[in-house]
């Protein structure tokens, strides 16, 4: 039974012998890397020296590679002169935060007797080290960096990462350990989404009702938002606040009701459920301005970024319409549209923020044919949107294909990029295309989930905006993919503990049933974003907890299963195919095994009693797979009937039900289709 229950993973990853070569695990990929044949070996004599380069932002990085270089290797390193040293020279080091456009370029050599890393600023600095980290290996009872030079330079300079607690608060653990998955990965802005019409999620000292009452008790503390930026600071990483005006603004409302765009004496209640809802604040009032005046007046002191965003995105008019006075001020002032409305507030917003020396950013619904230039647009509606707006010479950066909560494969999003094949767009152009970020709403994540949304499909997008656009290899992608999940791991993110300690208590203290339900979990992701909520209605109050919040998106099991079909369908190589041909009813057994071992679970555990038709279907499945490799081993076609069931048990196994999707049916069906010829 050892064999049967071996991973999957043995499928397409042989095994590794002692290695003293390069083996290449970076993500992101570097602009230039030339590997020689040597190696530095790690030492506890090795030391970090930053010589002239004296800064509190740089000593801090070294001192936290050195903690993550002994936690690696059990070894005592301290700072300071040493026989193996990591000399980082600096041209300018007197920065005291990241700023949009910085210089983030650095250089790598290392050599048999010490490594060198140049660059031009503390950030790019930071951005060696963590490829220096990356490179270490082991080989033996050693550890080594290979010799190596890297030239390295991000291809876009807005490479971001929205949360969304507005939705469902984060707590600020989360928020930091988020940004050591980000500066892992080299992006540089956490686009923070602190209001929404289901929660005001930060202090105002100057407007206290707007938390007290738009929060309900869930809020950051101005010490709170402080400590997060410093933390950010100290990692290369800016932090954009965003405040979703004029529409996504209930809970302004709540506490200020005069804001509003319904008649005096309206009420407003914090939103119990997700969607676009109708309140939003009255353009037509001098008030309205002088209120958002004195806000921003206090938000932009408290946070440093040069950029604002003001989100701008699905304002519905519903309420503009409404209102009789509304309507009537358009008339005299010949505003047609409630478009045409938002812009007038968009203009006098652009102003406040402006006062305050800040730069506008906002969704691509404010772009319009007079913005100013120096506005950032964050495209939402698709490339093309983007691509146009730089035709029209607006910056911006893409998002829409890096929404998280679509479930979209590491290979799906790879294949993306802020400045598509075909663009025709000229260098002036294409440099105002930023880069892109991306996004994790809220709706249906929480401290719970959040990380393994993110991770590690965070990183592979992360490497779309810093490596260059011909790093494409989608099978190279996914066997680096592998160590940066364990070392985003051995930072303390949750994307693989999280996952496997939910699945645990799922299944209770029996270590059968644990393996069985993580079997049986291995098939499966989250389905899409609109299906769950069609299936869910998940709101503000939802509570997490299912097997679908501790349940990956793009599992390994997916790429690796198909994989293995494939070379068995396709291998010129009999012995390859015999191998294969055993490896996979290895897999049909133990998963036909965990579907019992589940099912004998369900009759104690409700929350996996409710996958009825996953559970009948995942045994199908394993059936299924067994006897199309007996069918073929044996060089027979297979019978009509029988291709017939098993076809159906495919279709009925696409539908999207019971909030998960199995992600292994395509090489099924390749593999069911394989049957019909000997």
């Amino acid at each position: 039974m050892k064999l049967i229950a071996a991973s999957l993973l043995a499928i397409t990853c042989l095994a590794t012998p002692a290695q003293s070569t390069f083996i290449n695990t970076l993500m992101p990929q570097p602009q230039h890397i030339t590997v020689a044949n040597g190696r530095l070996l790690l030492t506890d004599s090795f030391r970090i020296e930053t010589g002239a380069s004296h800064n509190p932002i740089l000593q801090r990085a070294t001192e936290r590679l050195l903690q993550r270089l002994e936690a690696k290797t059990a070894l005592q390193l301290t700072s300071g002169a040493g026989t193996n040293a990591l000399h980082i020279t600096v041209d300018d080091s007197t920065a005291t935060r990241p700023v949009f456009g910085q210089d983030e370029s650095y250089s790598l050599k290392v050599e048999a007797n010490g490594i060198q890393l140049h660059a031009k600023t503390i950030f790019g600095a930071m951005y060696g080290m963590e490829t220096l980290f990356q490179l270490l290996q082991g080989s033996g009872k050693d550890f080594f960096f290979p010799t190596a030079t890297i030239d390295d330079a991000p291809r876009f300079p807005w490479r971001g990462l929205m949360i969304d607690p507005g939705r469902h608060f984060l707590s600020v653990d989360t928020v930091l350990r988020t940004i050591d998955g980000m500066a892992a990965t080299k992006l540089n802005v956490l686009h923070w989404h602190l209001t929404e019409d289901q929660g005001f999620r930060i202090e105002s000292k100057r407007f206290p009702k707007l938390h007290q009452l738009g929060s309900n008790g869930q809020y950051y503390t101005q010490e709170q938002i402080k400590q997060v930026i410093a933390y950010a600071t100290d990692r290369g990483i800016r932090v954009l606040p965003e405040f979703d005006m004029p529409g996504h603004t209930t809970t302004w409302m709540v506490a200020y009701p005069e804001l509003g765009s319904r008649k005096p004496g309206a009420t407003y209640t914090i939103a119990d459920s997700n969607g676009v809802k109708d309140p939003v604040f009255d353009p037509t009032k001098e008030s309205t301005y002088k209120f958002l005046d004195a806000y921003f007046a206090e938000m932009t002191a408290l946070f440093p970024d040069e950029y604002m965003h003001i989100g701008g995105d699905e304002n519905n008019g519903k309420d503009w319409g409404a209102n009789a006075d509304i309507q009537a001020y358009m008339k005299a002032h010949n505003i047609p549209t409630t478009a045409a409305l938002q812009t007038a507030f968009n203009h006098r917003l652009q102003t406040i923020v402006t006062k305050y020396h800040k730069k506008m950013v906002g969704w691509d619904e404010i772009l319009q044919p007079d913005l100013p230039p120096d506005v950032i647009i964050q495209n939402w509606h698709g490339p093309e949107f983007l691509i146009n707006a730089a035709k029209q010479g607006h910056q911006g950066f893409l998002s829409q294909p890096f929404y998280l909560d679509h479930m979209r494969s590491a290979e799906e999003v790879y294949s993306y990029d802020p400045i598509p094949a075909g663009s025709n767009l000229t260098p002036a152009q294409a440099k105002l295309v930023l880069g892109g970020e991306i996004c994790m709403w809220g709706e249906q994540v929480d401290d719970l989930a959040i990380d393994s949304r993110i991770w590690p499909r965070g990183a592979v997008i992360a490497e779309r905006f810093w490596s260059p656009a011909t790093t494409r290899d989608v099978a190279d992608m996914y066997r680096r993919l592998g160590p940066m999940q364990l070392r985003l791991d051995a930072l303390g993110l949750q994307n693989i503990s999280g996952p496997q300690r939910g699945l645990r208590q799922l299944a209770g203290p029996n270590p059968v049933e644990q393996q069985a339900l993580a079997t049986f979990d291995s098939v499966l992701q989250p389905v899409d974003f609109h299906e769950r909520y069609a299936e869910q209605h998940t709101g503000p109050s939802t509570p997490f907890g299912r097997l679908v919040d501790f349940t990956v998106p793009d599992p390994p099991m997916r790429y690796e299963f198909a994989a293995a079909v494939n070379e068995y369908l396709h291998s010129a190589d009999k012995s390859r195919r015999m191998i294969r041909a055993n490896q996979l009813s290895h897999t049909f057994l133990r998963w036909r095994e965990a579907s019992m071992a589940v099912d004998r679970l369900a009759q104690n555990s409700p929350l996996i009693a409710e996958e009825v038709e996953r559970r009948r279907q995942f045994r199908a499945i394993a059936e299924m797979g067994l006897s199309a490799v007996l069918t073929m081993q044996a060089n027979k076609p297979a019978e009509a009937d029988w291709l017939s069931a098993q076809k159906q048990v495919l279709t009925d196994a696409a539908k999207h039900t019971e909030l998960v999707d199995f992600v292994i049916l395509k090489p099924l069906n390749d593999l069911v289709e394989a049957t019909q010829a000997p």
